[in-house]
């Protein structure tokens, strides 16, 4: 969750109070049918309208046992906290990763999937390194409901205007993108107006581009430091690549994504860097109704360190699905994350919803000429990371892999990228943070990368 959202919390303990006062799960619906609860963060009303339709009708109707209940809560994030600290709260339990279900497994407050996994066959279904990113001690606590890449947005129409194609690699993306400042254009927009771990985006994909994902990898097994060189590279170009104006200069503060999409939607700039997840967003912006449809295009950011693999991705989710360790009704969310761990729901999700629902299935047979608008180039963009995860070749996500803190020390990349932390001070704290969340058990399982 913590990777879209842009508004900022609201509710609190108002809101927390009077949803501990109506947990699920526990009471008979009118129906005669057990009542499963599952709180969503507050989706806009189409997304709520095709979330009813698709997931709590579809799987209401899908069986006779179990009334399926989801609450949209711009405060999801706090009221989950608040509720499960009290043994309390949602049957199914939506969180922001492997990372955050990591720190309630170490407190008890989910429950094991494994029994479950073994009767849906799970495992051989989800793609290797996500599933084994929500096991803790070889027991699984959590699934993926998406997978997410941080990568290239680009405006055909624009790079037609400039004069360039979509580019392949790092100096081809930076010559066009120096055209486009010459032509008075932003090089790029994005922005991290109203939430900080928007950073978590950037760090992250030059750790995948520049130190590469096997580095990573060992920094989050503890077999090499934080400050590696190869990782002090990363953060350096991060750094070059913000003073050159390349995350929309002078506005980064200034932006979202939905005004960064507006914004290549104008034809202000030929490129957006951000999560794949950021299709939802561009529907606004890029519709039949704007004619600008088929203008927008989504690809893998070049490797800066050309030694390797290509494409590369940097592996994230939207969200993660467990079940409550204090629900009575464990069967019935294990049945509802079911009915969400298939390609059928998936393609039903991602016809009006692209951007939240790839369910990262080791096989997705969706045909992307079988879609319309957005949601075509979404299909074929998560269709190609499928290929590329089966394949090895991908990086992490800061907001999903890294433990919390540690994901968090990442959100000051911007003081590196201002002058005011030192590369290297900025990972003696990254350092620090991630050996106090090792000793406490706090880092998720991570694949390893080929």
């Amino acid at each position: 969750m913590r990777i879209f959202k842009n508004k900022a919390l609201a509710a609190g303990a108002v809101a927390a109070a009077l949803l501990l006062s109506a947990c699920g799960g526990q009471t008979p619906s009118a129906g005669g049918k057990q009542q499963i609860e599952m709180w969503f963060w507050g989706a806009p009303p189409a997304h709520q309208k095709e979330m009813q339709q698709v997931l709590v009708d579809g799987f209401n109707k899908s069986q006779d046992k179990y009334q399926l209940k989801v609450t949209f809560d711009n405060a999801v994030d706090k009221n989950i906290d608040v509720a499960l600290a009290a043994n309390r709260g949602p049957d199914v339990v939506y969180g922001s990763g492997p990372a955050f279900a990591a720190a309630y497994v170490a407190k008890g407050k989910l429950a094991d999937m494994t029994p479950y996994s073994d009767k849906y066959d799970w495992k051989d279904r989800i793609l290797d390194p996500m599933y084994e990113s929500g096991t803790v001690d070889g027991k699984l606590y959590s699934l993926p409901n998406s997978l997410n890449n941080i990568g290239v947005f680009y405006n055909k129409a624009v790079l037609d205007k400039l004069g360039v194609g979509i580019p392949t690699t790092t100096a081809e993306l930076n010559a066009a993108m120096d055209k486009a400042q010459a032509a008075g254009l932003y090089a790029s927009v994005t922005g991290n107006k109203g939430w900080k771990p928007v950073n978590e985006n950037y760090a992250s994909l030059f750790l995948t581009h520049a130190a590469g994902g096997k580095t990573v990898y060992d920094a989050l097994q503890g077999t090499t430091s934080w400050t590696d060189p190869k990782i002090a590279a990363a953060i350096d170009a991060s750094k070059d690549f913000y003073q050159k104006g390349y995350l929309a200069g002078k506005d980064y503060s200034n932006l979202n994504f939905v005004e960064s999409m507006q914004l290549l939607s104008q034809g202000k700039a030929p490129f957006m860097f951000g999560p794949s997840l950021a299709f939802q967003f561009a529907t606004d912006s890029f519709n039949d109704k704007n004619g600008n449809t088929n203008d927008l295009g989504f690809m893998p950011f070049p490797n800066i360190d050309e030694s390797l693999a290509s494409p590369n991705f940097t592996l994230g989710s939207t969200a993660s699905l467990s079940i409550n360790n204090a629900s009575k009704n464990k069967d019935g969310a294990a049945a509802v994350i079911d009915f969400m761990m298939t390609e059928s729901f998936s393609t039903d999700m991602t016809k009006t919803w692209p951007g939240y629902w790839a369910v990262p299935l080791k096989k997705f047979d969706a045909a992307p000429d079988e879609f319309t608008g957005l949601s075509k180039p979404y299909v074929q963009a998560m269709k190609d990371m499928i290929a590329g995860v089966n394949e090895g070749h991908y990086g992490f996500f800061a907001g999903t892999f890294f433990p919390p803190a540690t994901a968090t020390a990442f959100d000051d990349i911007d003081s590196v990228w201002l002058g005011k932390t030192s590369t290297t001070d900025f990972l003696k704290t990254v350092d620090k943070t991630f050996a106090e969340e090792k000793a406490k058990g706090l880092v998720p399982p991570v694949p390893e990368p080929k």
